[in-house]
């Protein structure tokens, strides 16, 4: 048996790895959605609406950026927190063909809320690993998050 392969003898297999990794990650996602879809807001739409509040009047190209995500996904999420009342768009002051957006007062509290939410899940979700290893995980998951 190869040691690629699952149960091969020189330690875990890239292939155990991806599907440990594969699995983790479920059930992390499955928990944050668990824990802050009380909100009211999805977790993709929070996490939108938070870096737009963050980073004030911004592009849609700079959300999607910050998000890690396609800006045809930033712009369907923005559009349903535009409709929520917790965003706007205007035009940019320097080159009217730039649409910018902005958390509103109501945006603003609610990324706020989102965020003590997050950080709740975070903390309980996390709290089985001890703190010790995580800067060794953000590394590795760094590592990986870089492949694009």
């Amino acid at each position: 048996m190869a040691a690629d392969e699952p149960g091969g003898s020189a330690g875990p297999s890239a292939w155990e790895l991806a599907d440990a990794f594969s699995r983790a990650g479920k059930v992390l996602t499955r928990k944050f959605d668990e824990h802050l879809g009380e909100g009211g807001v999805s977790t993709p739409r929070s996490r939108v609406l938070v870096e737009v509040a963050r980073l004030g009047p911004v592009r849609v190209t700079d959300v999607a950026s910050a998000v890690g995500i396609a800006q045809g996904t930033a712009s369907t999420l923005l559009e349903a927190l535009v409709r929520d009342g917790l965003v706007t768009r205007s035009e940019d002051p320097n080159d009217r063909r730039v649409t910018r957006v902005i958390a509103t007062q109501k945006g603003i509290q609610q990324s706020q809320s989102w965020l003590q939410a997050y950080q709740t899940a975070a903390d309980e979700l996390f709290s089985v690993l001890p703190p010790s290893r995580w800067p060794d995980l953000i590394d590795m998951l760094s590592i990986l998050g870089g492949q694009d």
